[in-house]
């Protein structure tokens, strides 16, 4: 009699990956790079319009910087803040917490940034991997089979 686990080898194979993924996002250090996370006003002519979050969520000593960049013609307020047209404007971020900034430019008028600490080894951080996946899938900018046809 050949034992379990060749004898179900495909089975065996996808829980070894699933366990060497999950070790990787527990283990593994956050990413360097930018600290950047990039918040666009596009032209008022385009299409899509702007798709801004409901929140949008920064973590300290990773991504800590929301970089707003007004494309439009005319200024933007975000908050106390006026950015004017093509310019750009850096916004770090030094504590946590939930900051709200008035926007009339976005759908509801308040842009909500929540700070979040930098998870430690371990579960936390996996939980926060996969909640950074959740979030860029989730606000991913739409693009009509034109727009593809275009750009292609």
């Amino acid at each position: 009699m050949r034992p379990f686990l060749f004898r179900h080898w495909p089975l065996t194979l996808i829980t070894g990956l699933c366990v060497l993924l999950s070790l990787w996002g527990m283990l593994a250090p956050l990413g360097g790079g930018s600290h950047q996370l990039l918040l666009e006003f596009p032209k008022p002519g385009m299409r899509g319009g702007l798709g801004v979050p409901g929140e949008i969520r920064l973590t300290r000593g990773v991504r800590d910087v929301l970089l707003i960049r007004n494309h439009g013609n005319l200024p933007v307020v975000f908050g106390p803040l006026k950015i004017g047209a093509g310019r750009e404007l850096r916004l770090p971020f030094g504590e946590e917490g939930v900051f709200t900034y008035a926007c009339p430019a976005v759908v509801g008028a308040l842009v909500r940034v929540r700070v979040v600490a930098a998870p430690p080894p371990g579960w936390g951080r996996l939980r926060w991997r996969l909640g950074n996946l959740q979030q860029s899938l989730r606000y991913l900018p739409l693009q009509s089979p034109d727009d593809r046809a275009l750009s292609g």
